[in-house]
């Protein structure tokens, strides 16, 4: 019997969900984007029809355990869908509909797809060629339903065509058909909870059951802030996944089985690193700061409140692997079915995955678009370093780390802008010293072992903040602060601010200054940059 490989990979989910800075619409975005894969396949797939008297929440929570228990279903996570079809025509239904389907749903989406004939034994070829249709078919512009005549009312907020008219918030809304679904279910009512995301990222840690826990759930970015109004945008994503699938791609149920296991450990890490790191600072009314945006396969993205930002992140991280080593591990050492071990997926040998991420730290009023972008970057900065440092060329895992910034201008465009504008104030001079690595246990490539010895852990970095508290500390970031600015007007009076520095410093702090403003074998990069940017947004007080 014929069988068909089905693909679908779901554009523009960032465009969509920060097409607007207000909260409650981006996370009403995520929301779709998350039922997308999930909930509206199965209904295409399933061809089911809901009835007016149906329970929703309950509909779905029978679709998904039927998706789950599908054995045809390969992956159904981050914006991303492979099903295996007995039936052409069957298949030829499903890709018919589907496209349509998201575009009513979610307006803005749009969907990549393909179809490939699984020739027998040759699943992993099918897997290839599908993933090189789909990227072609990424470059094939779809007719946007959006799209409205010249002379017509516009959204004031998307410059959209407007489609529907609400009265919320004591005022006459006009809302283009995107945000329209973000803020209203498919019987027009109006949302009021988004607590789908919520109770995947905090799982039992915060049950989400009663209405006064949902009530704690942030609809306004004011809500989530604390003394001051900085904000991040975490996105963290995994590593070594291309070089896993071109090994278990020739088994579909293994294939299926590692997709599952990956996409429960990403949610498990991300509940762990919430139960750690964010639930022992909540009181019992507090509003909960943070919110998730995207959860899903190997990808996180959230937004929370800036000083826990990298406490978080680190225990994703670190949970991350933890989690991956006990679902995953046999599988990347190459365990067979007769308990026997062949040829690890990564030549180091490495039993667990790890993940790189990027946090841009921005103003709560900040466009949002642009710090998840330059969220983005960051971390592509921080594979790019992980994977030159650790050969992953020759099939070693990169090692888990992260990379930030503060925003301190209202142009952003690149990182690599950002860096020459801000981050390198003189020739040989740079304030670029991350990424900061989980840890530095694993050992580098025999080429990158003096430029791995140079960076910094996490732990030192926040370490690092510890010393500047204090009265101390307190003396030391003024001076040091002036410094910095020195370094862009004039390096030679920096280092005469410096020597002054360390001689008028107590004996306590001298050893700590000297440590953050000595470069690295003469390559002139520091960390104390960073430190005082984090220290800024851990202790600034403006309202």
């Amino acid at each position: 019997m014929a069988q068909y490989l089905y693909g679908a990979a779901v554009q523009g989910i960032q465009g969509f969900i920060f097409q607007t800075d207000k909260l409650r619409e981006i996370v009403g975005a995520s929301e779709l984007v998350e039922r997308i894969c999930t909930e509206l396949f199965a209904k295409v797939l399933y061809n089911y029809t809901p009835t007016p008297q149906e329970d929703a929440a309950a509909m779905a929570t029978q679709l998904l355990s039927h998706l789950k228990a599908d054995e045809n279903a390969i992956l159904n996570a981050a914006g991303n869908i492979k099903y295996i079809f007995d039936n052409e025509e069957e298949c030829r239904r499903v890709a018919r509909i589907f496209p349509k389907t998201v575009m009513q749903f979610a307006p803005g989406i749009t969907i990549s797809q393909s179809v490939v004939k699984v020739e027998p034994d040759k699943f992993k070829e099918a897997v290839q060629q599908l993933e090189k249709n789909l990227r072609t078919q990424r470059n094939k512009q779809m007719r946007d339903l959006s799209i409205g005549l010249i002379g017509i009312r516009r959204s004031r907020d998307t410059g959209l065509p407007v489609t529907h008219l609400r009265d919320y918030d004591n005022k006459t809304n006009y809302l283009d058909s995107a945000t329209y679904h973000k803020l209203f279910d498919e019987k027009g009512k109006r949302k009021e909870t988004f607590k789908l995301l919520c109770k995947k990222a905090f799982g039992d840690c915060l049950p989400l059951e009663t209405e006064k826990d949902i009530q704690r759930l942030p609809l306004d970015i004011k809500d989530m802030t604390s003394s001051n109004d900085w904000i991040a945008i975490i996105h963290a994503d995994g590593n070594g996944l291309g070089q896993v699938v071109q090994r278990i791609g020739t088994d579909k149920d293994k294939f299926r089985e590692f997709s599952r296991l990956l996409d429960e450990a990403t949610t498990e890490a991300a509940v762990k690193a919430f139960e750690e790191t964010i639930k022992p600072k909540l009181s019992e009314n507090d509003s909960i700061p943070i919110r998730p945006i995207v959860l899903g396969g190997d990808d996180l993205t959230v937004i929370c409140r800036a000083d826990l930002a990298i406490p978080y992140t680190q225990a994703f991280l670190r949970s991350f692997e933890e989690k991956t080593h006990a679902k995953l591990g046999d599988t990347l050492l190459g365990k067979k079915s007769n308990g026997k071990y062949g040829a690890p997926i990564f030549n180091d040998k490495s039993d667990f995955l790890t993940a790189c991420a990027g946090i841009a730290f921005i103003k709560s009023s900040f466009p949002f678009h642009f710090g998840y972008q330059l969220a983005e970057s960051l971390c592509d900065r921080a594979k790019k370093d992980t994977k030159a440092i650790f050969d992953a060329t020759n099939g070693n895992l990169p090692a888990s780390c992260l990379m930030f910034h503060k925003v301190q201008d209202s142009f952003v465009t690149d990182y690599e802008s950002i860096a020459e504008r801000e981050l390198r104030p003189a020739d040989g001079i740079s304030f670029e010293f991350g990424p900061y690595y989980l840890n530095k246990d694993r050992q580098p490539g025999n080429l990158s072992k003096d430029k791995f010895k140079q960076r910094w852990t996490i732990g030192e970095l926040i370490s690092s903040l510890e010393k500047l508290k204090g009265k101390d500390g307190n003396a030391v970031k003024s001076n040091l602060r002036n410094w910095l600015t020195l370094l862009h007007d004039n390096p030679a009076m920096a280092d005469q601010k410096l020597k002054r520095i360390l001689d008028i410093i107590s004996v306590s702090m001298k050893e700590y200054v000297e440590s953050i403003t000595t470069s690295f074998d003469n390559s002139k990069v520091y960390p104390v940059y960073d430190i005082l940017s984090i220290h800024t947004i851990n202790n600034q007080t403006t309202r």
